[in-house]
């Protein structure tokens, strides 16, 4: 191709630009490529005339590798990359990357201009030769080889066990950690990656991040809540600690940690036919409560650890979802239900006129629990038979329960299990957050919405 002055490449590109000529018709004209007129235009619009002036450049390694890496990241043609770095050739752009894919970042060090020195060659200098098979040196470099790669793995293992996977980045971030005592070279062919996606990541993990903070923070609002938070409700409790950012970038950062919500229950059926009076269905599944003591739900489930059984009895304010009173025994006899009752209606004053539902299990179904509801004002409601949707709120409860406790966490034995299944009503009572309850917990519902309405 001839060569052409700065305003001859002017002139084509004022040309095309007023709209009369297309890149072919030129081309033909002046026996130059459409592909070469187009990266012309794409100079002139990114860096101006004055990008056809400078004289003869040597680009540093640094600039080819930052050049690459643009490339790399933001999915740009070798073309509009020449355009934005001011760089008169794409096709020099694509002689780089070539380079750097078969020799590494050595390959882009800029060459010595001169001609090349007839220095002596000594025996230092000549290529090492492979050692022969079965000797010494072949068995050495076979076991060292193999110590490369075991070690390789085994982190590979470590660091992919968090996420699940392993990407192209804990591969270079493996490769990174190694290199001072194992051959980069030899390290990405274990790796299985292109030399440059290992470069391109090693410059990213000499990088400072900037989200290591917010990393901590997450990190130590997850082990507060012993993984039971997802990535939504980390964001809201950042929030509270004044540290904005989108869920998604929360969910970027989680997936980059390894770590997840390890939330998601044999059920306890209470029901043994009708063995006293049924009351009617007076919730009616209106699960709505403007003020505490409105509106009580109850039932029983059953936890079987350690060849053994505890049964626990709650009930559930309907207003801001509060455990107010509960009871846990062995056994699943009346006075489970009883003593429960009993704790709640400490909390009821004289005026207090309160709804309790509940299945239609036995205990429910007793003339002595049912005195009691009468002597106390509370009217009783149950589910209708074998409709489980009708007591939706405390099933739900049972289910976060199970969910974050139980096949959350390993227990000792049921004395252990016990202390965890209070300090959890406790934590769900005063600082698990409900996104109903504007982001509170309820007791903070509670103490700060409803004392102020």
């Amino acid at each position: 191709m001839a060569r052409f002055t700065a305003e001859e490449k002017f002139n084509m590109i004022m040309r095309y630009l007023e709209g009369n000529e297309s890149y072919e018709e030129i081309g033909r004209e002046l026996k130059v490529s459409k592909s070469v007129i187009q990266g012309w235009v794409r100079l002139y619009e990114h860096q101006g005339a004055e990008a056809f002036c400078q004289p003869y450049t040597t680009y540093t390694q640094q600039f080819k590798l930052d050049v690459l890496s643009y490339m790399n990241e933001m999915g740009t043609s070798s073309l509009e990359t020449a355009a934005i770095f001011n760089i008169s050739s794409s096709g020099m752009i694509r002689n780089w990357r070539k380079a750097f894919e078969i020799g590494g970042i050595d390959a882009l060090q800029p060459k010595k201009k001169g001609r090349p020195s007839m220095k002596k060659e000594t025996k230092s200098d000549v290529k090492k030769t492979s050692p022969v098979e079965g000797s010494i040196e072949a068995l050495r470099a076979e076991n060292e080889r193999l110590r490369m790669e075991n070690t390789y793995f085994k982190k590979v293992e470590r660091f992919s066990s968090r996420t699940g996977k392993i990407t192209n980045k804990i591969k270079a971030q493996v490769i990174f950690e190694l290199k001072a005592e194992f051959d980069v070279v030899e390290l990405v062919k274990v790796a299985d990656i292109p030399r440059s996606t290992y470069y391109y990541w090693e410059k990213r993990l000499q990088c400072e991040d900037k989200y290591v903070k917010v990393k901590e923070a997450i990190e130590a609002i997850y082990h507060e809540h012993k993984g039971r938070y997802g990535y939504r409700r980390i964001a809201k409790e950042l929030k509270k600690r004044n540290i904005f950012h989108d869920p998604k970038t929360i969910n970027r950062l989680m997936n980059e940690m390894g770590i997840k919500c390890e939330v998601r229950m044999k059920k306890y059926r209470s029901y043994r036919g009708k063995v006293g009076k049924i009351a009617p269905n007076l919730l009616n599944r209106d699960f709505h409560a403007e003020k505490m003591n409105e509106k009580w739900v109850t039932d029983v489930t059953e936890f079987h650890l350690f060849g053994e059984k505890r049964y626990l009895s709650p009930i559930l304010d309907l207003c801001n979802g509060e455990i107010i009173a509960y009871k846990v025994m062995s056994r699943p006899i009346y006075q489970l239900v009883g003593d429960m009752l009993e704790e709640a209606i400490g909390s009821l004053n004289s005026r207090s006129k309160v709804i309790l539902h509940s299945d239609q299990g036995w205990q429910y179904q007793m003339k002595k629990y049912q005195k009691k509801l009468e002597k106390h004002n509370i009217r009783q409601s149950m589910s209708r038979k074998g409709n489980c949707l009708d007591n939706a709120v405390i099933e739900n409860f049972f289910g976060l329960l199970k969910s974050e406790l139980l096949y959350l966490q390993t227990f000792e034995n049921m004395e252990h299990f016990e202390r965890e299944l209070h300090e959890y009503i406790e934590y769900y009572n005063h600082k698990r957050m409900k996104a109903k309850l504007k982001d509170l917990s309820p007791v903070e519902y509670r103490t700060q919405v409803l004392e102020a309405s």
